[in-house]
C-alpha cells in the first residue's frame, strides 16, 4: 500500500508544488483546499502519481472530521501531514484592523494546522510512527508592519509545532516547520517584497523534512531565504 499524506491549502503554489513531489516519490496525496479549484488541480498530480481533491476549510472543525473519516475509513493513519494552509489581510495598522479580518487568518492559519495537528497525530502516536510539518513564515521570526494578523498566526504556529513536537518525543513521529522568505506565489503579491525562491524550492525541503530528514530535526524549524 501507498504511504499516505495529506497537504492542506494544496489547490496552488507551495501547497501544490508540494503535493506534486510526493505524488511523484509514491505516496497517494489527499490535497484539501477550501475552493473547487482543487479537484483540478489533483487531477494534475494525477499525472505525476496518485492523489485525490478534496474541498475542505480548515477553520471547520466539521470539514477536519470529514477529512479524518475519509483516512480512518480508506487508509487507517496518515503517514504525512503538512499544514501549509493559509492566507493574509495586509495593508492594515493595527488600529484599523478588523476583528472579523483578524479572526479569519488566526482561524485559517493557526487554528487550521492545530485543528488537522489534533485530528490525526492519535492514529500516528498509535502507530509510533509519521512526520508533521508545519508551513509557518520567515514573518514567525519578525514583526510585520500592517500586517500583524498575519505575524502573530505564524509566531502562533511556530509555538505550536514545537510544543506539539514536546508532546511527541520518543513516539516515533517527526515533527519539523519550515519557514520560508519571499516565494514566488499570489500570496507575496502586493507585500513589496521581491520573490527570492519558487514554490518548488520550498516543496523540496518540505518533502525533504516529510520523508527523510534525520529524526534528529525533531522540532526544528528551518528558515529558507532564497
Amino acid at each position: 500500500m501507498k504511504p499516505v499524506a495529506l497537504v492542506t491549502g494544496a489547490s496552488r503554489g507551495i501547497g501544490f508544488e508540494t503535493s506534486r513531489i510526493l505524488a511523484q516519490q509514491g505516496f497517494h496525496v489527499i490535497m484539501a483546499a477550501r475552493g473547487v479549484d482543487v479537484l483540478e488541480a489533483a487531477r494534475e498530480v494525477q499525472s505525476s502519481g496518485s492523489s485525490q481533491g478534496i474541498q475542505a476549510d480548515v477553520s471547520k472543525p466539521e470539514d477536519i472530521s470529514q477529512l479524518r473519516d475519509l483516512v480512518e475509513k480508506d487508509f487507517e493513519a496518515l503517514d504525512v501531514l503538512v499544514n501549509n494552509a493559509g492566507i493574509v489581510r495586509r495593508g492594515s495598522a493595527v488600529e484599523d484592523t478588523t476583528i472579523a479580518d483578524w479572526k479569519q487568518v488566526l482561524d485559517v492559519n493557526l487554528t487550521g494546522a492545530f485543528l488537522a495537528t489534533r485530528a490525526f497525530i492519535g492514529a500516528m502516536k498509535q502507530r509510533r510512527r509519521g512526520r508533521i510539518v508545519f508551513v509557518a513564515s520567515i514573518s514567525s521570526t519578525i514583526g510585520c508592519p500592517e500586517n500583524a494578523s498575519y505575524a502573530a498566526s505564524k509566531w502562533g504556529m511556530l509555538g505550536l509545532m514545537k510544543s506539539v513536537a514536546e508532546e511527541t518525543r520518543n513516539t516515533g513521529l517527526v515533527v519539523t516547520g519550515i519557514l520560508p522568505g519571499s516565494v514566488d506565489t499570489e500570496m507575496l503579491k502586493g507585500s513589496g517584497f521581491a520573490a527570492a525562491m519558487s514554490p518548488t524550492d520550498v516543496a523540496h525541503e518540505i518533502v525533504h523534512l516529510a520523508t527523510a530528514a534525520a529524526p534528529a530535526l525533531h522540532g526544528s524549524a528551518i528558515e529558507m531565504f532564497g
